[in-house]
């Protein structure tokens, strides 16, 4: 008879299925159950159900389970929670999705379009995306002025204080606005009253273009506009950027036209219907 030990050091036959123990028979289902439950509240944060008890009753869990489950996601940035809005996407769901975006890529898609943008101005070029209350930059074509600008690929600043961070958030709510302000002023330069920055977004809004006019550097102008997809949803943002020697007022207007026809190239390649 052919033997051997198994791994607890005990003789079986050889060929014979060793038991497991009852804990770990349960393993399996038990996290299979609990990630099947974490996946069912994902999809209800994404569909915009923030509130710890709608979530619940929409899942069918109860609400201590709830709470156990969106405490892990949240530890693990999958989820993110604010006082006004309650449970929302985090920024893990975010980089997923842009790696899972990379079936189009977003970056190498507009590459090519924002190359021509900045040979064209001579400035400086960035493309970008929100997370949370900031904006995160994926690709920057420097400019071929004596112009430093500070920011970096993957370097992130205050969607409140950025023509490209205000571009990202054209279609916010007023509420959402202004809980933004309420919640980073405080990290613009100068920062704005609130019926100043409410009606700066709502002049932005309608004519669906941004600028910087120095509220995170002094010396930097920036226009910006944003990107949209096939369900006409703002995914990104494109800016142009300069020094205040290179971009006073009338040369941003001049701008207007080229900053947003790069967008609309780019929205149209997105699958935008209004590109």
């Amino acid at each position: 008879m052919n033997l051997r030990s198994n791994k607890a050091g005990h003789v079986v036959q050889a060929g014979q299925a060793q038991s497991k123990s009852p804990g770990e028979k349960a393993a399996k289902p038990l996290a299979s159950q609990t990630l099947l439950r974490g996946l069912d509240i994902l999809e209800s944060v994404a569909e915009g159900v923030g509130d710890i008890a709608d979530i619940a009753a929409r899942t069918g869990m109860t609400y201590s389970t709830t709470h156990r489950i969106l405490s892990a996601l949240q530890q693990r940035h999958y989820l993110a929670r604010d006082p006004e809005r309650g449970y929302r996407l985090g920024r893990k769901v975010l980089e997923l999705g842009y790696r899972a975006y990379s079936q189009v890529d977003l970056v190498r898609l507009a590459n090519p379009f924002l190359r021509v943008l900045a040979k064209e101005t001579r400035d400086t070029v960035h493309l970008g995306y929100v997370e949370q209350d900031n904006v995160i930059y994926l690709e920057k074509i420097s400019s071929r002025r004596p112009v430093e600008i500070s920011s970096r690929i993957g370097g992130i600043k205050p969607l409140i204080c950025t023509g490209i961070g205000k571009a990202l958030i054209l279609d916010w709510s007023e509420e959402d606005w202004l809980g933004l302000h309420e919640r980073t002023a405080h990290l613009a330069r100068e920062p704005l009253s609130r019926q100043q920055w409410l009606a700066n977004m709502r002049r932005y809004a309608a004519q669906g273009y941004t600028y910087d006019l120095g509220e995170d550097e002094q010396s930097i102008r920036c226009v910006a506009a944003p990107l949209r997809d096939s369900s006409n949803r703002i995914v990104a943002a494109i800016s142009v950027s300069s020094t205040l020697e290179y971009m006073d007022l009338d040369r941003m207007e001049s701008l207007v036209p080229l900053v947003r026809r790069t967008a609309r190239q780019i929205s149209h390649e997105l699958g935008a219907s209004k590109a």
